[in-house]
């Protein structure tokens, strides 16, 4: 973490106050980087007009997470967990005798297009299960479950990461959801979701250890916007850790974070969005640094990486991005980036003080991009609804830190 403190030096004076014995005074001489930091505090506040800003942020749209809108969604995620075709494997083939069909690779996670999306699709209705006591599709869903999460099939999927050419696969995205699938399950006081938590339990084992090793190989973290970030994949994980009390782990996401991203300065806002994200840099870095440091230190950083949010350099993080075309698959990710905004202004703002004036102006952003992503949602074709749902409950249940 850069510093912004203040050093102290002791200077000697002779003090001629009537009645007073002369005292050595202490003169504060302020460093210049730390001058530097008050400058930039002062330019940040000088450059927000809250209200003005506020004022020209639209009204939020009345949203209310019912179980009927619960339902819509849960739909998505029910039609493709067990949906095996159209399938983009991450699979690397060597042999005839190793090109398979997705549910004999995967026989737990072989729908909704990819292994990511088929393991956050089963997270999806677990944390709807959890949300709604007595859900009208609950029968369906526990019947999914199920039959895809049993030790037979659990032991094919950690057998995969075992092979030789597969220790790389879905790192570290899919590991990210299958942890938090697990961490939803842990935290579930039910029967079947207890039998679901040991049936996982090994695998997740599994993904935590191949964790810890791969953030000790990686030099620098990777800042994308999509499968690949470091930094999204980190929230779930962290989430998880803290569930699991897995302390190692938990310690050396904290330690790499700190590496990573502690003295990260000036985000560069005005290069977001890139055509096909669905992660915002930016926001999902600060999004992983309030689960890592506490309370002023957070305040701190964030003051030095956020531009001013009413400065044109924050401008390209207020404003949802244009989707052009709602069922090209790639292009489509920016309705998700609109989903994954809104929850990460959600919890930046939790981790502000009550009073922070950037409160209320990131929760107005966070339901500005809900609001266009909801519309965008259901008009997206199989290319969003595959996935898109689990992005949405993310944001509409509160999800992470549990």
């Amino acid at each position: 973490m850069f510093s912004r403190g203040i050093e102290a030096v002791s200077v000697c004076a002779l003090v001629a106050i009537a009645g007073c014995s002369a005292e050595p005074e202490r003169e504060i001489v302020v460093t210049e980087e730390a001058e530097k930091q008050v400058a930039v505090e002062e330019q940040k506040e000088a450059r927000t007009d809250y209200d003005a800003l506020l004022a020209r942020l639209p009204q939020p749209k009345e949203f209310a997470f019912d179980p009927a809108r619960a339902a819509e969604f849960a739909e998505l995620s029910i039609g493709c967990v067990d949906r095996e075709y159209p399938n983009k494997p991450s699979h690397v083939a060597n042999g005839d005798e190793t090109v398979k069909p997705p549910r004999e690779l995967h026989p737990a996670f072989y729908g909704c297009f990819d292994w990511h999306s088929a393991v956050h699709g089963h997270w999806a209705m677990v944390r709807l299960l959890k949300t709604f006591p007595d859900f009208e599709l609950e029968q369906q869903i526990r019947a999914k479950l199920d039959r895809n999460l049993t030790a037979k099939k659990i032991e094919v999927e950690i057998a995969y990461y075992r092979g030789e050419y597969h220790r790389l696969f879905e790192r570290p995205y899919g590991w990210g959801w299958l942890l938090r699938l697990q961490a939803e399950l842990q935290t579930w006081d039910d029967e079947d979701g207890k039998r679901w938590a040991r049936i996982l339990a090994p695998l997740a084992a599994e993904l935590s250890e191949m964790t810890r090793k791969y953030l000790e190989a990686l030099s620098v973290p990777v800042r994308a916007g999509t499968h690949h970030s470091t930094a999204f994949a980190l929230t779930h994980i962290h989430d998880y850790a803290a569930v699991a009390g897995d302390e190692e782990l938990a310690r050396a996401i904290e330690r790499r974070s700190r590496d990573f991203f502690g003295d990260d300065e000036s985000c560069p806002a005005a290069y977001e969005p890139s055509g096909e994200d669905f992660i915002s840099p930016c926001l999902v870095e600060a999004d992983l640094m309030r689960r890592v440091l506490d309370g002023k230190e957070f305040e701190t950083w964030l003051d030095g990486f956020l531009p001013a949010l009413g400065s044109p350099e924050f401008a390209p993080l207020r404003d949802p991005p244009e989707v052009r075309d709602l069922k090209d698959a790639k292009i489509g990710h920016l309705i998700g980036l609109m989903y994954q905004r809104a929850a990460a202004y959600r919890g930046i703002a939790s981790a502000l003080p009550e009073g922070d004036r950037r409160r209320e102006v990131f929760e107005r952003l966070s339901a500005l991009h809900r609001d266009d992503a909801v519309d965008k949602t259901f008009a997206s074709g199989y290319g969003g609804e595959h996935w898109l749902a689990s992005f949405a409950i993310y944001l509409f249940t509160d999800s992470g830190p549990y």
